[in-house]
Parts: C-alpha cells; structure tokens; sequence
C-alpha cells in the first residue's frame, strides 16, 4: 500500500484496513516502532472516504505524528495530514488525516456525537490508559451503537493486554504485528549500593553514571528516561563535560523545542526526557535507552482535596515500551537501571488512571454525556465510587450538575471553556469581578503551572511572563489567555472592579478556583498556614510569600508520611479578599462546648475550618448542660468528688446490680456517663469549670439513681456491715461486685459452722492472725475449718500462745480478746 517504509505493520495493513472496512472495529497490537502510528491511518486514508481522526494521548506525541506523516508523503503539514491540540491547530482544505489529543476527540463528541465528516477515529496507545482515552473510547463506542454504526474504530496499543480492550470493544477482532523493527539488548545495572526509597539523590548520580558508561559502550543517541523536569535539570547537571549535547525533552517545553528535539540531528547526544517519550513517535538518531525505572502519577488525597504526583516504580510493559525506543531505527540496547530480580517485581501493568486521579472533569463529561454514573458505558473500568463521590460533590457546589448528577446550562458552559471544571467557574464567575483579560491570565497559570518558571509567588510569575522576564513561556501563556478570553460567554465579561489591585484580582480569582485552600497564618509571620478545608501548609524555605497573614493557595501537595501540605504557588491577599472568593464556606454559628476543663459559650464566624471573629455567647441551660455532660464524659467520673462514703455506696449499688439485677442501676463509667442526666442533671447547670465538678457530692448525685420501693431495703441486700460470731460488726468490701469481701478474725469467726451470703452470694472471707495478717482466704468456710484451719492451729498455736486455738473451731467461742474467759 502507497510507497510505505518498510516497518514491521507494512505486510499487515492489508488485513488492518479489510478488518475496519464497513464501519468495523478491531484491536491492533503491534510493539513501539512498528508504524502503527503513521502508517495505518496514511493505509485507511487511501482505501475509504472521509477524514481519519488519529487520538493521541499527548500534544507532543499528537504533532510528531503529523509531522512524521507528512513527510512520508512528501508535504507539509496541514496538506492531506494536520493535528489539533488545545490552542493550536494544523489543516486545510485537503486533509484526510486528521493527528488530535484524546481531549479534542472528547470535546468533539460532546459537541456534536455524530461526528459529522468523520470516516474512522483511530485510538492510539490505548494501553497508558489515561481519563481522556477511557472517554473517547468510552464515547465513541456509544455513538457508533447509537448514531454511527458505520464508524470505524481502531484501538491501538504498544503492549499485548488486548483481552480487555477487545471485550471493551464488543469481541472485535485481535490483530497482532509480531516482532520490533530491530533488536534491543538488555543491560541490567543496579546501583551499586542499597537506595532509601526512590527520591534518593544517589538514585540521580547512578543514572548520570550509567549514561557515561553507555556513551563509552554504544553507538547513537542516547534517550534517558527519567520520572520528571527536576530529576532531568538534576542529571543535566550532573552531565556536565560529558563531551556531548545534552537536550530535554518533556510537556513543559514550548512546542518549537521539543519539534526541534525530534528532528535529526547532525551530532551525538543525550536526550532527557519524561514518559512523553514512551510512545507515539521517534526520537531520531536514538540507538540506546538509559530507563531509570521511575514514573510520576497523579495521586489526589480524597479526604484533603490535595494532589500529588507521585513517584512510582514502572510496570513491566512501560519498561519494554521504553527499551523499544531503541530499536526503531536500528539493533539497539537499553541499560536498565535496576536488577534482573527487581525486574520480575514490578507489577505487569501500569495502574489506570481512573483508578487514583481527580474526577471532576471526568464526572462532568459523563454528565453531559447524559450517563452521569458512567452506567451503560463501555469504560475499561468502572470508577472508584469515593472518588466518584468527591468529583460529583465538588461539582454540585459549582452549579454544574443538579442534585441527581445531571448537568445544568451552567455546567455546560464551564465544560466548553476547556479548563478543569473549578478554573472554569473562577473564569465564569471572576470575569465579571475583575475583568475577562485579568481572569484568563491568572487561569492560565492554574491550568499549566509550568508556565509560572518554577516560582512559587503567582503574583510575580505573572509579571515576569509580562514584563518579558520568561520569554521561552511567555507565547505559550499569551496564546492560553486569548483562548481563555474567546471562552468567556459575552454575558459574563466585563471591566472588573478597578478599585481591586492586580495582586488581590489574582488572589480573587484563585480563591474562586480552589476556597478551601484560602488560608491564614497560624501566627504572625509564621510559615504555617491552615487552609479553610482543614489542612496545615507550610511555606517552602526561601518562599517570597513568607509573612502574609492570607494567602490563596493554587498548587499544594501532601507527601506520604507528612501531616501538612507543602505550598508550591500561591498569592498573597488580605482578610476580605479571601471572605469574597470564598463566600460559600462562611458560616456562623452558636458554640457551647467544654474545652480543656472549661465551658465554653461563643458565637463563632467561620470561613471553612479558619475562625475569622467570636462574640460571647449566653447560653440556655439545657445547652450548657448537655456541654458539661460532655465535659464529664471528657475528663472523667473521679473529676467528680468522690467521699469514701460515696465511693462505698457505688461499690454496693454495683454488687447489687451483679448479683440482683434490674432495677438496680449499673454502675460502670459507661453506665453512669450515658445516665448523666438522671443523677447528675441538677447538679450541671451550675458547672463553669473542673474546679466546680469536684464541688458535686458523687453520693448524694448516685441515691438519685436508687430504684423505689427496693431502695429502702439496700441494707438488707448489701449491708454495710455484717455481725461476725464474736458480736463485731465488720464492713463489707464491695470492690469486687461478684463477691463480697470480709476480713475477719480467725477467733472471731469460731462457731460459724458455713459461710455467710449476701443477697444469696457467698461472702469471700479473709481470715487474720491476731496481728491482723492474712492467713487464709475462703469461700467454704466448712472446708476451711475441716482441711486448712488444722494447718494454721499448728503454724500460730505457738506464735500467738495467749489467743485461743480449739480443735473444733465450729463448736468453739468467737471472741475478741486473747483468751475465753472462764
């Protein structure tokens, strides 16, 4: 087919474009280099009518594609092949071949599901399941069942887990291209010493080391992966003399420097590069791969509404993706930076990213899509309910969808404007505040942080992209901010407040985008911050925001391990600022509450979880009760005041509640707390502080508890005392509810042929020498007195002489003194 390279999916197209021929679909497998990309769209463009949309999962990939296949035509981009991706756009009259990131194809079906024009779409590198390719696969597939059954669909991916992808796709066909263009071998270099975790900084020496080595031991260019923009400026860095250029080669560069890295070059060099790398085109010259093994994710902390980009280890088949990249032009090798045994660790697969990232976006395409659950779609996987959740949440307080999760006017508006859903609103709803022009170029440092030059003052970022300071970025920015501009619907623009200074417009607009991370210093001139969501944030080390009381937070992140978050960029505001972005988290409220042993009774003004003012509060006295009842709860029973007379009394009503039951009150804490209102209601409304807790007499406070008419009898079923033999009446211990304790005398227990019971329980009794010590414990006094008494009769006969010992203690007399008198 045409005048094609001669790459390994050459012999297949054939049997390729058969398989999509009447609207049909179908899976290709075919490994990095193969020209699936390039040559399988250029093969359907010859054999059916109609433009060939080819979705990329990444800008940069999108316009290489383009570039790469125009050239194998002989013309210029924009002829039969051209790309869009947000904010620029290639083609003309004559295209056939049509390059798009996943996102544009999403806009498209939403816009219009038909896709008018549009003969067969051609999802690339389905494999790094990314939330716009899930979406687009998803969306297409709905609209070839609904409206376009003569759509053809072909999903491609660099690895083999086909299985899914094809029950994704109904059971379409499975087409598999063996082999890669050419031969890549594998070095496994470990680092030479154990690392503490993957941000190990000898992680990044090791990797500069074994791309010195590679440079001495192969021929080519040599493309390093590595996880993100500050581990490739650390081993740059690192690279210095090393005899060769060294480039870059990430989403962070103008779009003319990485189409410049992508063109051939005349001399060796060292590529560094992100995982934009992995896929989707070729980086010319390259016949040696350095992977450092490393990935960078998005993770969000649910609880928190923080992102993250995390740092993870790579799967397997990110890893042979990786080392394709140096067989697409010639054999190659790859040096791996870790052991063969570590290899067989790794998890086979790349984590989805629906499984761990921000949804908002995502929910609201599925609710405009008309499916806000995701329910009937054909999605790889389903997406976690919690997150689902959190994303449906935050848009229902945008006023995007209603409360079933469908989609309003407004959310429709905020879907179109092409940025995430919160900076869509700040657009929608700051334009009218501080102009259009102001609110677009704030968003459109939130929407791509890179574009702020690695500061972390907004305010100064924005003034540096102005005032020329960052001319590599600057373009990029101006292009953003128009788009943003044309975005803005006619009825929401205007001049904006002019009294409001160009720092507190951009402090406003980042409020309106993300107010629960307004926040306040938790004193003056710290670098501590707590947000109105709740979360600590601490200022980095030479931030120039240090002592602003208010601050409007854009980017902060939590690391694993760390109770606060770390602030990357904000803007610094003041109190009213901060009070107006965000309106929708001030309350005021009532608070009568016990705090570190005092009652506490306010009214409080809050902007989310940050106190702005409080005035006293008088309150009633069921609520200061229930306050102090709380406080007791708090602090405890034994901060009551508990007379030993009190403390007896709850030993005996405890026995009787064992051993009798109902109505006998329980007289556990947990009992007693959860019956606070009944003995101790009274005595609470009193209460002011722990000092007038200790004031309650606990016994006089318990008898309220004592059920009548059983509570006249109390001392029948647990006296205080009980008469021994000898006529003494001895107290009772009642510490141990399920026996009763007497500690009686060996002489003043004679005659007592059984034990004695309380409310039919047998007293446990511990006997005593004359000198008061312990020598027995029973509760068989029979058995005592017929095994253990003789034992004790000849051990104490001869040690306390003058006090009787009798044979027969049953039959014997009880007394008190040393001798019975005759």
């Amino acid at each position: 087919m045409g005048d094609f390279p001669d790459l390994p999916v050459r012999p297949a197209l054939p049997r390729i474009v058969d398989a999509l021929a009447d609207g049909g679909a179908a899976v290709l497998v075919a490994p990095p280099g193969s020209g699936k990309t390039t040559l399988v769209p250029l093969a359907l463009a010859e054999r059916i009518g109609g433009r060939i949309v080819v979705a990329e999962p990444r800008r940069v990939a999108a316009r290489a594609a383009a570039s790469r296949m125009a050239s194998l035509l002989g013309e210029r981009v924009g002829e039969t092949v051209g790309y869009t991706v947000r904010g620029d756009r290639n083609v003309g009259p004559r295209t056939r071949v049509e390059v798009v990131t996943t996102g544009v194809l999403v806009r498209r079906l939403q816009r219009d599901a038909e896709l008018p024009g549009t003969s067969a779409v051609i999802l690339d590198e389905c494999h790094e399941r990314h939330l716009d390719s899930d979406l687009g696969l998803a969306f297409t597939l709905d609209s070839r069942a609904a409206l376009r059954p003569d759509l053809a669909l072909l999903a491609t991916s660099a690895t083999a887990a086909s299985e899914q992808l094809a029950a994704v796709l109904g059971g379409a066909e499975v087409l598999e291209v063996p082999g890669s263009p050419y031969p890549v071998r594998t070095e496994w270099c470990p680092p030479p010493v154990p690392l503490v975790g993957r941000s190990d900084p000898r992680l990044l020496d090791h990797v500069a080391a074994v791309v010195r080595r590679a440079l001495g031991e192969a021929d080519g260019d040599v493309l390093v992966f590595l996880p993100g923009v500050y581990e490739i400026t650390a081993v740059a860095g690192r690279l210095a003399g090393v005899g060769v250029p060294v480039v870059t080669l990430h989403g962070r560069l103008p779009a003319r420097e990485q189409d410049a890295v992508l063109r051939p070059g005349s001399a060796r060099r060292v590529v560094l590069a992100t995982a934009v790398a992995e896929s989707s085109l070729t980086v010319p010259g390259v016949r040696v791969v350095v992977d450092a093994g490393l990935a960078r994710v998005p993770r969000l902390d649910q609880g928190r509404g923080l992102g993250a980009l995390v740092t993870v280890a790579v799967s397997r088949a990110t890893a042979t993706q990786r080392a394709g990249r140096a067989g697409r032009e010639a054999p190659g090798t790859v040096y791996r930076c870790w052991s063969e045994a570590d290899h067989d660790r790794l998890p086979p697969w790349p984590e989805p990213e629906i499984a761990s990232a921000d949804l908002t976006a995502f929910a609201l395409d599925l609710a405009c899509w008309g499916t806000p659950t995701g329910e009937g779609l054909a999605l790889p996987d389903r997406p976690p309910a919690a997150a689902m959740e959190v994303a449906t949440s935050t848009l229902r307080a945008l006023g995007a969808v209603d409360p079933d999760g469908r989609v309003t006017p407004r959310g429709r508006v905020l879907a179109g404007m092409g940025v995430h859903p919160r900076l869509a609103r700040a657009l929608l709803d700051g334009a009218p505040a501080v102009g259009e022009r102001r609110a677009a170029e704030v968003v459109a440092l939130l929407a791509d942080d890179t574009l702020t030059g690695n500061r972390g003052d907004l305010v100064a970022a924005r003034r540096a992209l102005r005032d020329g300071s960052l001319p590599a970025l600057a373009r990029r920015w101006r292009d953003e901010v128009k788009r943003l501009i044309q975005a803005v619907p006619a009825d929401a623009r205007g001049a904006g407040d002019g009294a409001l200074g160009d720092d507190l417009a951009a402090g406003l607009i980042v409020g309106m985008a993300y107010p629960e991370r307004l926040a306040t210093a938790r004193q003056k001139g710290g670098r501590t911050y707590l947000m109105a969501g709740g979360t600590a944030a601490d200022l980095g080390d030479g931030a120039g925001l240090a002592g602003a009381a208010w601050l409007a937070i854009a980017v902060a992140d939590r690391s694993p391990g760390h109770a606060n978050a770390r602030i990357r960029l904000a803007v610094a505001i003041d109190e009213a600022t901060a009070v107006e972005a965000g309106a929708a988290l001030l309350t005021s409220a009532d608070e009568v509450r016990w705090h570190d042993g005092e009652l506490v009774a306010r009214t409080v003004d809050r902007l989310g979880a940050i106190e702005l003012a409080e005035r006293p509060l008088e309150p009633d006295a069921h609520l200061r009760a229930q306050a102090v009842r709380d406080g007791v709860r708090k602090e405890g029973l034994n901060r009551l005041g508990w007379s030993s007379d009190a403390r007896a009394l709850r030993e005996r009503l405890a026995f009787c509640a064992a051993a009798i039951g109902p109505p006998w009150p329980a007289m556990d804490d947990e009992s007693l707390l959860a019956r606070a209102d009944d003995w101790l209601g009274p005595d609470l409304t009193t209460v002011r502080r722990r000092a007038d807790l200790q004031k309650i007499d606990a016994g006089t406070a318990l008898r309220r508890l004592l059920p009548w008419p059983e509570a006249a009898h109390l001392d029948d079923v647990a006296p205080e005392r009980i008469q021994v033999p000898s006529g003494s009446r001895i107290r009772v211990d009642y510490g141990d509810p399920s026996a009763p304790v007497l500690a009686v005398k060996v002489q003043e227990a004679f005659g007592w042929a059984a034990t004695p019971t309380v409310s039919g329980v047998p007293v446990r009794l511990h006997l005593l020498s004359p000198a008061g010590r312990p020598v027995a414990v029973t509760s068989d006094l029979e058995s005592f007195w017929r095994n253990g008494y003789p034992g004790v009769r000849a051990e104490l006969r001869g040690r306390y002489p003058k006090h009787p010992w009798p044979e027969d203690p049953t039959t014997a007399v009880a007394t008190r003194r040393t001798n019975v008198r005759r």
